[in-house]
């Protein structure tokens, strides 16, 4: 096995983030819980995360959505949700900004790094859209295991060859569908 990351994160300079008067946070990312941890002042009412992982990454949650996506955020999420911020990456997907009309900072962005040499092997695992795209920019020629559906859907839209995706976006899901790649 070898590793090789594709892309690398860069903190985006947002300085503060006030949380106090949103009734929810929603998080997407551990990078995002991350990164907003160390600019927060104050607490929102209540914060929802897109995953166990994110949820472990903030610490206290009120809702893990038991899918991980965007779209199983906001089925969960009650309604009226009131006032909604969505803190994450740059260029992430617009679905709980437009359906919430929640507002958005972004914490960081990922950018592509020079994996050091040719990328070749049997099976590539691609653990988000941007490794996705990344990876495609280096090669086709490889099998691909992702980690979720916007992952496959990134990486099928970049002309890569998925062969699996993670049943849960997690490393015992990945190992799942590694197993299952062959």
């Amino acid at each position: 096995m070898v590793v090789r990351p594709l892309v690398a994160v860069e903190p985006i300079a947002t300085g503060p983030v006030e949380l106090g008067g949103y009734d929810w946070l929603v998080l997407t990312s551990a990078t995002g819980a991350h990164e907003l941890k160390e600019r927060a002042v104050g607490a929102p009412a209540r914060v929802a995360a897109i995953g166990q992982a994110t949820a472990d990454a903030w610490g206290e949650v009120d809702l893990v959505a038991s899918v991980s996506t965007q779209e199983g955020v906001l089925a969960e999420l009650p309604r009226p949700a009131g006032r909604v911020l969505f803190a994450g990456a740059e260029g992430a997907r617009r679905l709980l900004v437009d359906e919430l009309g929640a507002d958005f900072v972004a914490l960081y962005r990922t950018v592509p790094v020079d994996p050091g040499g040719p990328v070749e092997g049997d099976l590539a695992v691609v653990a988000s859209p941007s490794a996705a795209r990344a990876l495609a920019g280096l090669t086709t020629a490889v099998r691909v295991v992702t980690i979720g559906p916007e992952t496959t859907k990134a990486a099928a839209g970049a002309g890569l060859d998925v062969v699996a995706e993670a049943p849960t976006p997690d490393l015992e899901g990945l190992v799942s569908a590694v197993t299952a790649a062959g």
